[in-house]
């Protein structure tokens, strides 16, 4: 599996989006507002998500943050940088 299919997966289980797949979530569509429609809420429960599966640390609001959560590829991104800094 790739790492945005892993991220798909995990927005999925997390946020219990049950009639949703990974093919339906775009690897560049926005998360939050017009993409998939995450909410803050489902910001919080996603970054603990990720720190938790990924061992990648998340800066809590701030712009950077934002920025990595636009999209499933941003995540990606995002989590490559974080291991590579280990």
């Amino acid at each position: 599996m790739t790492l945005h299919d892993q991220i798909k997966q995990l927005i999925i289980d997390c946020l219990d989006l049950e009639d949703v797949t990974i093919a339906d979530i775009e690897t560049d569509a926005p998360l939050f507002g017009d993409g998939l429609g995450l909410d803050s809420i489902d910001a919080l429960e996603l970054g603990l998500a990720i720190k938790k599966q990924f061992d990648v640390k998340i800066e809590a609001n701030s712009d950077a943050t934002k920025a990595h959560f636009y999209s499933v590829a941003t995540l990606a991104s995002f989590i490559e940088s974080q291991r590579g800094q280990e």
